[in-house]
């Protein structure tokens, strides 16, 4: 059986007729003249072999199968009228997507809301989310595999912007025996224990974040992980205040009374990964840089 071919024109025009009700107010809204309309829902009805419309008073109204066509049709013309916004918004530049690299101690409800404020502006543009530890920022940018990135550490050749300052803090479970030693710890003290530490992802020169050259230590894979981990008493580390403030406030780790080292602090940058970063990436950084400032003041004792 032969599939009859239908364009976009004609369940346009069956569209406009029911939205507007009738040809001859179709014909208007469409710019056209009453005999084409009349003439492409007659082809469109021959071509189906159904009829679409019956008239009511002066008005016209969808039988039983058109009103079902023209369901399907309107997600059609939805579609199609989406595709040509983009074609457009690609000739004027817009980027098909971005690649965004976000180191792992970014706050996510930073970027979380960045991302929520890009996507009604976003024009189409995709957002190819990675998250990566330590020198794997370093990794994409001198690679060429971001268009923007958030990551520490980034060569001041790439004209990266500060971003935040993220506040580390050396905690553990309070059953964990460092804490049972009841005074000011020494770094003697934490050489004994199992240390939690993050890999980093990077491949050029990767290195372990806050690792003291203790024996006894496990190396994971992310933040999220070494939370969980210490959390449930499995060693001590160096954890982001910002992703520990439940855990800190409701008692399940506490700070280790270390008299030098138990804070460390380290800046996060962000940088385009392009010499010309399109309009999308230029979007979306001004944005993130607009969530890091309200957070910066937010931190803020003053």
């Amino acid at each position: 059986m032969r599939v009859p071919h239908v364009s976009l024109d004609q369940w346009r025009v069956l569209q406009a007729i029911v939205d507007h009700g009738g040809y001859a107010q179709a014909a208007a809204a469409l710019h056209r003249s009453q005999s084409s309309i009349s003439y492409a829902i007659k082809q469109l009805q021959m071509q189906l072999g159904v009829s679409l419309l019956k008239v009511r008073g002066r008005k016209a109204c969808l039988t039983g199968a058109g009103e079902a066509l023209l369901g399907r049709a309107r997600q059609l013309l939805e579609e199609a009228a989406a595709l040509e916004e983009l074609a457009h918004h690609l000739e004027q530049g817009w980027e098909a997507a971005i690649r965004l690299v976000v180191d792992a101690a970014f706050p996510p409800d930073l970027l979380l809301n960045a991302l929520h404020a890009f996507a009604p502006q976003d024009c189409g543009t995709r957002v190819l989310l990675e998250e990566v530890v330590l020198s794997g920022a370093l990794d994409a940018l001198e690679q060429e595999h971001a268009d923007l990135i958030i990551g520490a550490e980034l060569p001041s050749a790439s004209l990266a912007d500060p971003l935040l300052e993220i506040e580390f803090v050396a905690v553990a479970h309070p059953g964990h025996p460092l804490h049972g030693l009841g005074r000011q710890l020494k770094m003697a003290d934490l050489e004994k224990e199992m240390q939690v530490v993050v890999k980093d992802s990077g491949q050029q020169a990767p290195r372990d974040f806050g690792w003291l050259g203790a024996e006894h230590r496990w190396t994971v894979s992310s933040i999220d992980t070494a939370v969980t981990t210490i959390s449930h008493g499995l060693g001590y580390g160096w954890l982001p205040r910002h992703q520990i403030q439940a855990e800190l406030e409701n008692g399940q780790l506490l700070p280790l009374p270390l008299a030098t080292g138990q804070i460390y602090r380290t800046h996060l940058y962000l940088a385009f990964g392009q010499e010309h970063p399109g309009p999308a990436a230029q979007l979306l950084s001004e944005l993130i840089r607009t969530q890091a400032e309200s957070w910066r003041r937010d931190q803020s004792p003053f």
